[in-house]
C-alpha cells in the first residue's frame, strides 16, 4: 500500500510543460470550494501541506506533491469559479495540461451537498472520452443529515450516467475510515 504520509511538496507550475520528471501523475480536481486542499491535507495527515481558503478560486497553479516516491499528486485549480476575462483560466490550463501530459488517474471531487452542473458533467465526459480513469469522491458527507445521505445517489444521477468507475466514495476529512477508503482505492487502481 502507498504511504500517503511520505509526502514532499515539489513545485507549483503554471503549465504541464513545467511538470517535474520521474513519476506519473494522479490529479485531484473539482469545483472551487469542494474541499480539495483539505482532503489532500487529511489524506497525507498534514495540516499545512496544501493551502486551504474559504474563498473560491485560490489555487491557480498546478501543485505537485511526491507521494511515497510512487506518483505525483497534482492539485489542480478548481473549476466553476471563473475570473472575469475572455477565457476560463481553468479550461485553458487543463487544455494545456492534457495536450502535454495524461494522468494515470483523476480523482474528481464533488461536494455531496450539491447537484451536478453542466461543467461537472462536461468535465467527466471529457475524461471518459479520453480514456482517463476517474475515481469519483463525494466530499463533506459529515455535513449531511440522514435524509440527505439517503438522497445522494438520486441527486448525483446525472453525473453517474457518465461515470464508468466501479464505485464512488463518500468522504469526510473528520472520518478516518472514509480517508482510508480513498487511500485504498487510489492504491488499488494504481496497481492494476
Amino acid at each position: 500500500m502507498i504511504n500517503f504520509r511520505n509526502v514532499t511538496f515539489i513545485k507549483s507550475a503554471p503549465s504541464a510543460s513545467q511538470r517535474p520528471d520521474g513519476l506519473f501523475d494522479v490529479m485531484f480536481v473539482g469545483r472551487s470550494n469542494v474541499g480539495k486542499s483539505s482532503l489532500i491535507n487529511a489524506l497525507c495527515n498534514r495540516k499545512d501541506l496544501a493551502y486551504t481558503s474559504s474563498k473560491p478560486g485560490h489555487t491557480r497553479l498546478l501543485n505537485y506533491y511526491n507521494i511515497d516516491n510512487k506518483f505525483y499528486l497534482v492539485d489542480a485549480p478548481g473549476y466553476g469559479y471563473v475570473a472575469k476575462g475572455p477565457k476560463d483560466p481553468f479550461a485553458e490550463m487543463m487544455e494545456n495540461y492534457y495536450a502535454v501530459s495524461k494522468p494515470r488517474l483523476v480523482v474528481m471531487l464533488f461536494d455531496s451537498r450539491r447537484t451536478p452542473q453542466e461543467d461537472d458533467i462536461s468535465f467527466l465526459k471529457f475524461l471518459q472520452a479520453n480514456g482517463i480513469p476517474v475515481l469519483l469522491v463525494l466530499t463533506k458527507v459529515d455535513k449531511l443529515n440522514q435524509r440527505e445521505k439517503a438522497a445522494i445517489k438520486k441527486n448525483i444521477a446525472p453525473l453517474l450516467t457518465y461515470y464508468q468507475g466501479q464505485e464512488y466514495l463518500m468522504t469526510s476529512i473528520r472520518q478516518n475510515e472514509t480517508l482510508s477508503a480513498v487511500r485504498t482505492a487510489i492504491s488499488s487502481i494504481l496497481t492494476i
